[in-house]
């Protein structure tokens, strides 16, 4: 049986990604929101990324664990994927728990991973995201190593609008 297709946009806070998985869940595919967004918006979420990064971490886990199994039967675009939460935890300066080295090497994605660069002129900050900008740049720089680290290509999404970003990542996909 082949696996099941997918696919993941990660970058910079700020970077589109959202907005990018918005329209492509208007152009009618399944589509799974960032679990450390989620999370924030639920009373007491942002106390638990302030204050114990690594149960936000786990939370993130979780949720992303629980996508990942319910996406076996039809494609599935994700905002992020499990070498996000490594990339978090090593910026925060965490160490990165077993279980969640256990979720980026055995529960993967169809590469290549697909890239929203930092992009300062649609960077906004918002009761979610909080990073600056020069904390954005290094948020982007900390999940790409993590990808690469376990074994995926990243590919960056072009500086466009949404519908000729969701295009090229849907040629670039194969759909």
């Amino acid at each position: 049986m082949p696996e099941p297709v997918r696919v993941v946009i990660t970058g910079a806070p700020g970077a589109g990604k959202s907005a990018l998985l918005t329209e492509l869940a208007r152009r009618g595919y399944a589509t799974v929101p960032e679990a450390a967004r989620v999370i924030l918006q639920q009373a007491g979420g942002m106390a638990l990324r302030e204050r114990k990064p690594q149960g936000f971490a786990h939370a993130m886990l979780e949720a992303d664990l629980a996508s990942h199994v319910a996406a076996k039967y039809s494609p599935t675009i994700f905002d992020r994927g499990f070498a996000d939460i490594v990339g978090f935890l090593r910026l925060e300066g965490c160490q990165v728990g077993d279980e969640i080295i256990r979720a980026a090497k055995s529960s993967r994605y169809s590469g290549p991973i697909f890239r929203a660069p930092p992009w300062r002129d649609i960077y906004t900050r918002d009761d979610q995201r909080i990073q600056s900008w020069d904390e954005a740049v290094a948020s982007d720089a900390a999940v790409c190593a993590a990808w690469r680290e376990y074994g995926y290509e990243l590919v960056d999404l072009p500086l466009t609008d949404i519908a000729g970003r969701a295009d090229f990542l849907l040629t670039m996909a194969g759909g």
